[in-house]
């Protein structure tokens, strides 16, 4: 009645065999049965929206909490790039799409875990049943870019808030705006000195900020000395006269020697021509004598007075010529570089509203302030009608020509400190990074020295989700190497 151990051993293995059968051909129809919804669509399988490369075999939540999406049969769009995601103009609007609704075109569907493995269309691998995964004609041009170049989907563009903008080539202008301080020409002052000692017998100019012109008379001066010159060019004269034609050469060569040098002292004290031509007419000497103003301006210091005593080194009177008029503005040192001499600059006064005043620089000075960090350039003013006064305050406008620059919005910039770089659009949603040179920065615009030309399209915003999805993507490929 007892069977052997070894029939018994066979019949439940037999026993199990069938059951396994039975439970997989279960499982099949369920399965297939769980594919069809209410309007009958197949669904291929279930993916998370947030990482749409996770495929499930069926419904329930992503890792992430997300609730997992059918993927139909009839969608030849990628669970990435889900048609139905965006409105078609939105899709169209993003960029690397294309018009088509946002569709990526299909090379073949692939096993993941043997890729030698491929197939025309969806459905499962037969040897280990992976769902087979869809391979993009631009996954082809993708291998062709540059290392770090990764595709974000449109969703992820449109939860990022990515922008983009087109590169453009055109002229780069800046406007600097500073304060300037209005000073003399240092090159326009007189000081008016007597080379002989003396006493000052009348004035003729006798307050500060008096105009006087070029040959006007400023004082006359009496000197013993200047006295004393006179009676012997006097002396000498009327001896030449006497013995310049005497047969004796010493005689004649002594009496014209006298003549010279009393002249040449008399002119060395400033005494001119017209002065000693009136002591020549006269024939007598003339106790005090006048000087004359040696230039056109405004007095702006005094020491002559009457009866004072005055000595070669006593500044009798200091004129300044305001016609022409410096300002000195405070100029950044990154801008230097930028300015030159002879560049044309404008001025405003608030005590003379709706005038502009020009000027040219003529002089960049040599030193950095070390707290501004700023250096003074000197601009020459035209100041035909004595407007401007020294010490007045302006406002002063510089306008640097950086000439036509590459330019790009500021923000589509990442810098990390040593090198700076932007994301460049490419179709199909690609995004390259590459790097920049850049140049100066106007008005929240860049200029971009090297790494970019005109008419490609970078990320302006949005650009460190881009960022991060790269550098993902190439801990990934250095972790496969």
């Amino acid at each position: 009645m007892f069977r052997s151990p070894k029939k018994i051993v066979a019949l439940v293995l037999l026993i199990a065999a069938l059951v396994v059968v039975y439970m997989g051909a279960t499982h099949h129809w369920f399965g297939s049965a769980s594919t069809q919804n209410a309007g009958g669509r197949k669904v291929l399988y279930w993916y998370d929206a947030m990482n749409p490369q996770h495929h499930y075999d069926k419904p329930g939540k992503a890792p992430d909490g997300m609730d997992l999406l059918p993927q139909y049969a009839e969608q030849t769009a990628s669970p990435a790039e889900p048609s139905s995601a965006l409105p078609p103009t939105d899709m169209a609007n993003m960029p690397g799409m294309s018009t088509k609704g946002g569709e990526r075109k299909i090379l073949y569907w692939y096993d993941p875990m043997h890729p030698a493995y491929k197939s025309d269309k969806p459905g499962t691998a037969p040897d280990c049943g992976m769902t087979l995964v869809p391979k993009y004609a631009d996954d082809e041009s993708m291998a062709k870019m540059p290392m770090g170049t990764v595709t974000v989907s449109p969703e992820k563009q449109v939860m990022a808030g990515v922008r983009t903008a087109i590169v453009d080539r055109k002229p780069l202008i800046r406007d600097i705006r500073t304060t300037a301080q209005i000073v003399a020409d240092e090159t326009r002052i007189a000081h008016v000195h007597v080379k002989v000692s003396g006493y000052v017998e009348k004035v003729y100019v006798n307050y500060v900020g008096q105009l006087v012109k070029k040959g006007e008379p400023l004082f006359s001066l009496y000197s013993p000395d200047l006295v004393s010159t006179e009676e012997e060019y006097l002396i000498a004269k009327r001896g030449n006269a006497t013995l310049g034609n005497a047969p004796f050469e010493e005689v004649s060569q002594g009496a014209k020697s006298l003549l010279a040098s009393t002249l040449q002292r008399l002119s060395l004290w400033d005494i001119s021509d017209e002065q000693i031509r009136q002591i020549d007419l006269s024939g007598k000497v003339s106790r005090d004598l006048t000087f004359y103003s040696p230039v056109t301006g405004f007095v702006t210091d005094r020491k002559a007075f009457p009866q004072a005593s005055v000595t070669p080194d006593t500044e009798l009177y200091t004129i300044s010529d305001l016609s022409t008029v410096w300002a000195t503005a405070d100029i950044y040192e990154y801008e230097v570089p930028y300015v030159r001499l002879g560049q044309r600059v404008s001025f405003s006064l608030s005590y003379y509203p709706g005038k502009i005043y020009t000027g040219n620089i003529s002089y960049i000075y040599p030193t950095v302030d070390s707290q501004s960090r700023t250096i003074k350039v000197r601009i020459e003013i035209p100041n035909p009608a004595f407007d401007l006064k020294p010490q007045m305050f302006a406002d002063a406008q510089l306008r640097i020509d950086y000439g036509t620059k590459v330019l790009i919005p500021q923000e589509a910039v990442l810098d990390s400190g040593t090198e700076q770089q932007v994301f460049v659009v490419h179709p199909g949603g690609m995004f390259e990074p590459r790097k920049v040179t850049l140049g100066p920065v106007v008005d929240g615009s860049v200029a971009v020295l090297t790494g970019l030309k005109a008419g490609e399209t970078v990320v302006v915003s949005g650009n460190f989700l881009i960022d991060s999805e790269s550098k993902l993507k190439n801990a990934m490929s250095g972790m496969q190497h």
